[in-house]
Protein backbone atom coordinates (compact mmCIF):
# COMPACT_ATOMS: atom_id res chain seq x y z
CA UNK A 1 0.00 0.00 0.00
CA UNK A 2 2.91 2.19 -0.01
CA UNK A 3 2.53 2.96 -3.78
CA UNK A 4 -0.64 4.92 -2.76
CA UNK A 5 1.14 7.37 -0.60
CA UNK A 6 4.84 8.31 0.60
CA UNK A 7 3.56 8.88 3.99
CA UNK A 8 2.61 5.33 4.71
CA UNK A 9 -0.60 3.36 4.72
CA UNK A 10 -2.25 5.05 7.86
CA UNK A 11 -1.32 8.24 6.87
CA UNK A 12 -3.09 7.80 3.64
CA UNK A 13 -5.98 5.94 4.99
CA UNK A 14 -6.88 8.52 7.66
CA UNK A 15 -6.18 11.62 5.75
CA UNK A 16 -7.29 11.21 2.12
CA UNK A 17 -9.80 8.23 2.51
CA UNK A 18 -11.40 9.14 5.86
CA UNK A 19 -11.26 12.82 5.87
CA UNK A 20 -10.82 13.80 2.41
CA UNK A 21 -13.52 11.21 1.11
CA UNK A 22 -15.46 12.53 4.03
CA UNK A 23 -15.32 15.93 2.50
CA UNK A 24 -15.82 14.99 -0.98
CA UNK A 25 -18.63 13.14 -0.53
CA UNK A 26 -19.98 15.89 1.48
CA UNK A 27 -19.03 18.17 -1.48
CA UNK A 28 -20.90 16.28 -3.62
CA UNK A 29 -24.22 15.99 -2.04
CA UNK A 30 -24.04 20.09 -1.96
CA UNK A 31 -23.70 20.22 -5.62
CA UNK A 32 -26.36 18.29 -6.02
CA UNK A 33 -28.93 19.66 -3.45
CA UNK A 34 -27.95 23.30 -5.40
CA UNK A 35 -29.12 21.68 -8.83
CA UNK A 36 -25.04 22.20 -10.13
CA UNK A 37 -24.22 20.03 -12.84
CA UNK A 38 -22.05 17.19 -12.28
CA UNK A 39 -19.68 18.52 -14.28
CA UNK A 40 -18.45 21.10 -11.58
CA UNK A 41 -17.50 18.17 -9.45
CA UNK A 42 -13.82 17.53 -11.31
CA UNK A 43 -13.10 21.15 -10.74
CA UNK A 44 -13.86 21.20 -7.31
CA UNK A 45 -12.16 17.80 -6.82
CA UNK A 46 -9.42 19.11 -8.14
CA UNK A 47 -8.94 22.17 -6.22
CA UNK A 48 -9.59 19.52 -2.69
CA UNK A 49 -6.97 17.42 -4.19
CA UNK A 50 -4.36 20.09 -4.03
CA UNK A 51 -5.71 20.72 -0.10
CA UNK A 52 -5.18 17.17 0.91
CA UNK A 53 -1.73 17.00 -0.71
CA UNK A 54 -0.62 20.34 1.21
CA UNK A 55 -2.06 18.54 4.11
CA UNK A 56 0.31 15.35 3.54
CA UNK A 57 2.98 17.74 3.07
CA UNK A 58 2.76 20.09 5.78
CA UNK A 59 1.62 17.54 8.76
CA UNK A 60 3.62 14.40 7.29
CA UNK A 61 6.60 15.38 5.38
CA UNK A 62 4.93 14.21 1.98
CA UNK A 63 6.31 15.17 -1.36
CA UNK A 64 3.90 18.20 -2.39
CA UNK A 65 4.95 18.07 -6.16
CA UNK A 66 4.18 14.62 -7.12
CA UNK A 67 1.99 14.38 -10.22
CA UNK A 68 1.27 10.53 -9.27
CA UNK A 69 0.17 11.27 -5.75
CA UNK A 70 -1.98 13.80 -6.74
CA UNK A 71 -4.12 12.04 -9.39
CA UNK A 72 -4.30 8.77 -6.45
CA UNK A 73 -5.98 11.31 -4.75
CA UNK A 74 -7.96 13.14 -7.02
CA UNK A 75 -9.44 10.00 -8.54
CA UNK A 76 -9.99 8.97 -4.66
CA UNK A 77 -12.14 12.19 -3.98
CA UNK A 78 -13.94 11.88 -7.34
CA UNK A 79 -15.51 8.43 -6.60
CA UNK A 80 -16.43 9.35 -2.79
CA UNK A 81 -17.77 12.76 -4.19
CA UNK A 82 -20.20 10.86 -6.99
CA UNK A 83 -21.27 8.61 -4.62
CA UNK A 84 -22.42 11.89 -2.71
CA UNK A 85 -23.89 13.27 -5.54
CA UNK A 86 -25.92 10.43 -6.84
CA UNK A 87 -27.00 9.54 -3.64
CA UNK A 88 -28.20 12.90 -3.09
CA UNK A 89 -29.91 13.11 -6.92
CA UNK A 90 -31.58 9.91 -6.24
CA UNK A 91 -33.23 11.03 -3.06
CA UNK A 92 -34.33 14.72 -4.65
CA UNK A 93 -35.46 12.92 -7.79
CA UNK A 94 -37.67 10.66 -5.63
CA UNK A 95 -39.31 13.23 -3.52
CA UNK A 96 -39.78 16.00 -5.60
CA UNK A 97 -41.11 14.31 -8.35
CA UNK A 98 -42.80 11.35 -6.57
CA UNK A 99 -45.33 11.19 -8.78
CA UNK A 100 -42.83 10.05 -12.06
CA UNK A 101 -40.25 8.36 -10.11
CA UNK A 102 -39.76 5.40 -7.60
CA UNK A 103 -36.16 4.35 -6.29
CA UNK A 104 -35.02 1.34 -7.13
CA UNK A 105 -31.67 1.34 -4.86
CA UNK A 106 -29.63 4.02 -3.14
CA UNK A 107 -28.18 5.25 -6.17
CA UNK A 108 -30.94 4.58 -8.79
CA UNK A 109 -34.52 5.54 -9.93
CA UNK A 110 -36.77 5.11 -12.34
CA UNK A 111 -40.30 5.78 -14.08
CA UNK A 112 -43.23 4.82 -12.14
CA UNK A 113 -44.85 4.08 -15.60
CA UNK A 114 -42.26 1.07 -15.88
CA UNK A 115 -43.62 -1.37 -13.26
Amino acid sequence: MTYLSDDGPWVFLVLTVILGGGAAFLAGRGLARAWKPFSRLFFYMALLAFAVRFFHYALFTGTLASLYYYLVTYVILVAFASLGYRAMRTTQMVTQYGWLYERTGPLSWRDRTQS
